[in-house]
This record gives structure tokens, C-alpha cells and sequence, in this order.
């Protein structure tokens, strides 16, 4: 059977294997440029066709010269502080990179996918002045991802103190996840990845199994107090106490909604079967036990789809995005885009816009083209959307509408 060509699509290994009872395929849906459902048995995953590539967008060039710049968060002043893979932070003042950093992080291990990665303000930054920053530190032999706080002046940082480091210690230079986002109680998420792909190992087995390991904080989201301790978290006893979910490969994009109350995540697959996720505290999200994803090797990373008692997501890409940057947006400047999701793409080297209805149901994507490989994308304080492009000439680029 011959589809009309989604965006996304079920592996074509998988769908060779289906038979024709149950395949299900919403042709109407597709002309519409809306949901294709594809049937295994009892599950049911959704495709979301592609509409046209948005047009009506203008980029405009904010910054040049950013090197692999990976994540971005705006001051009470309008200023932006950018992080640097490398180890750098740098600000824009007015809309002018400052030449010189802020502060240098010298204690990176900076490798392959390893860095400084993300930043965060805290909720009350006005009143405190504390930010927050992911980094990977150790040697190729022996690293993890840490969190580290500290205060911001406007010019200098200060008591600068790790907060929570990630165990146990694993080699090699992928899967560091570390994004962030903050819920309403004051707790912060804190995305994990899951060490690296096969051949890599740990403790007599393949690293990626640790996602399912609850004694492990590799392929987790975990959730901590701003101070670093640990809250009470959905898990309990059953796992590290600062598990919130598990089952995860290497989320790079994150999260929270405050108008539907919902966290999101975005996450790399191996091989395709990149995923939208939902994010639920206590819940299992199957990898590598259930995967969309094929091996680099080939093959299946997992026969299975789909398991009871696993979150099934809400959209996958196959091929491959690399999706990497997540926002609401939730500005009054393009009140068409009201309530969408936007995911960067490493890989596609575009934004995706993701239309989701209230039940939180993905309905429709649109990509719009960017040529860059997007690292992340951000809604500024004027209600326009903002992304990084992850370069050795990397830039910040701020999208508008053309009328």
C-alpha cells in the first residue's frame, strides 16, 4: 500500500511485518494535513502528516559567533545569557554579544556531545539572583552530567557550588540530557540521558539498560529542591529518591506548560523513532525495552511497540529529527501559533511546530525551515520566538511574521 508521504512514518521494517487487517490509515486525515494512525494489535501510534513549510516567517539574524552555542535564558533587563558548549557563558546586552564571557567553565570535560550545556533562572531570579547550569565533568573515562548553581550580578558570577551530580560515573562522550525546566511548587527537572549507544558498557552489560535500572539516575528525569535536596518523588522507595521518571534515552528538549499545567519532553531515538513525550512523574517510558528506533548497526532496537504499563508517544519521527530544544509558545505576537509546541531539529535542521488540542493530543506539524542545525529555540520577553543554531559559527536568530 502507498501512503500519501507523511513527515513522520512507521519504520517500513515494522510495517512489512504488519498485516493488512491492521493497518489503519485515516487517508482523509492526511489530505487534511492532520493525524495517520498505524494499528499493532491493540496499540495505536500516531503520524502526524506534514503541512506545507511555513511561509509566512521571517528570520532575522540577532548574533553571530556563538560556538556551538546550546541553550539561552532572558533577564529581567532583556539581556540574554547563552551558554557555549566550550565552556563559556556569554550575554547580549541591547542585542550586542559582549566580546568577553561572563565566566569560563574550565572544569567541563568538553568532548563530542560533553560540555556546558543548559541554563536556567530560578522562578524568584528578581529577588535571589541564583542560575542554574548542566555541564558534563570528569575525564573520557569516567563522567556524568552535574548541576551547578550560582548567583549573577548583572556582570560577574559568584558562590558557584555543584548542587547534584548524576550517578553512577560512565565513559565515553554521549547522552548527557541535560535539560531543565521548573514546576509550580519551586522544584526543578533535570533531564538525564542514558550514557551512550552499543558497544558502550557498564557493569558487565550495555550502558542504555540503566534507563531501566532504578538504582541508576542514567535515563531518568530526576526532580530536586532548588538547594539541590531532594523532595519527596512518585517513586519512593522503588527507586533513587531523586527519580521522577524513567525509561528515557536522550531527552533534549524540556518543558512545562503553566497554562495546561503539562511538562513535555523531546527525545532522541536511535535510529528514528525520535519521540514527543508527555511527561508524567512515576511513569516508565520503555527504553531501551520498547523502542520505535532501529540500531545503527541494524535491526530492531526492541521487538516490541508497545507494553501495558509504558507510555506510548505522542509523536515520533522516523526518520530521524534529532529533535533538540522544546517551547510553548504562548505569546500575543502570532496568536495563531497560541498554545503550539515548537521542537528544534538537529538533523532536519528546522523547527517544528506541533499543534496539540486540549486533551493534549498532537493534530499537526508544520516545519519551518531554518538550514541550520537547531539546538534550541526559546520564547523571548517580546513574544517572539528565538533560536540557536548549533555551529562553530553558531547564531541566535529571532523568527517574526512577515506581515
Amino acid at each position: 500500500m502507498k501512503f500519501l508521504k507523511p513527515f513522520v512514518q512507521f519504520p517500513n521494517q515494522t510495517l512489512n511485518q504488519l498485516k493488512a487487517d491492521q493497518l489503519i490509515v485515516g487517508i482523509g486525515a492526511a489530505i487534511a494535513g492532520l493525524v495517520i494512525s498505524i494499528s499493532i494489535g491493540k496499540f495505536c501510534f500516531p503520524t502526524i502528516a506534514q503541512t506545507a513549510q511555513a511561509t509566512n516567517v521571517k528570520k532575522i539574524i540577532v548574533a553571530k559567533g556563538l560556538e556551538h552555542p546550546w541553550s539561552m535564558a532572558w533577564l529581567p533587563d532583556g539581556s540574554i545569557l547563552v551558554t557555549e558548549r566550550p565552556g563559556r557563558l556569554r550575554i547580549l546586552r541591547n542585542g550586542i554579544l559582549a566580546p568577553k564571557p561572563i565566566a569560563e567553565f574550565k572544569e567541563a570535560f568538553v568532548s563530542g556531545q560533553a560540555g556546558l550545556m543548559d541554563i536556567s533562572l530560578h522562578p524568584k531570579f528578581a529577588q535571589n539572583r541564583l542560575i542554574y547550569l548542566t555541564y558534563s565533568a570528569g575525564t573520557a573515562q569516567a563522567n556524568h552530567t552535574v548541576l551547578m548553581r550560582a548567583k549573577f550580578d548583572g556582570k560577574t558570577l559568584s558562590d558557584r557550588r555543584v548542587i547534584f551530580e548524576v550517578s553512577p560515573l560512565k565513559s565515553g562522550t554521549q547522552h548527557f540530557g541535560s535539560r531543565l525546566t521548573w514546576l509550580p511548587d519551586g522544584t526543578l527537572l533535570m533531564a538525564i540521558g542514558d550514557g551512550g549507544n552499543p558497544p558502550l558498557m557498564l557493569q558487565g552489560d550495555l550502558i542504555r539498560k540503566q534507563a531501566q535500572n532504578p538504582r541508576s539516575y542514567l535515563g531518568k528525569i530526576v526532580r530536586l529542591n532548588d538547594d539541590g535536596s531532594i523532595p519527596k518523588n512518585p517513586l519512593g522507595s522503588k527507586a533513587n529518591p531523586a527519580i521522577y521518571s524513567y525509561g528515557h534515552r536522550n531527552i533534549q528538549g524540556l518543558t512545562f506548560d503553566g497554562t495546561t499545567n503539562r511538562v513535555w519532553a523531546t527525545e532522541h531515538g536511535s535510529k528514528g523513532g525520535d519521540e514527543l513525550n508527555l511527561i508524567e512523574g512515576g511513569k516508565n517510558y520503555g527504553w531501551p525495552l520498547v523502542s520505535l528506533s532501529e540500531e545503527y548497526s541494524g535491526g530492531e532496537v526492541s521487538k516490541e511497540k508497545s507494553r501495558v504499563g509504558m507510555v506510548d508517544p505522542k509523536l515520533y519521527w522516523t526518520p530521524a529529527i534529532a529533535p533538540s530544544g522544546l517551547t510553548v509558545y504562548r505569546g500575543e505576537r502570532i496568536p495563531a501559533w497560541q498554545g503550539n509546541l515548537f521542537a528544534g531539529g538537529l538533523v532536519s535542521r528546522n523547527l517544528i511546530r506541533i499543534v496539540v488540542d486540549k486533551q493534549g493530543k498532537v493534530i499537526n506539524q508544520q516545519p519551518i525551515e531554518i538550514g541550520q542545525r537547531v539546538r534550541d529555540v526559546r520564547q523571548g520577553k517580546d513574544g517572539f520566538l528565538y533560536v540557536l543554531t548549533d555551529e562553530d559559527n553558531g547564531q541566535l536568530i529571532r523568527l517574526e511574521p512577515k506581515s
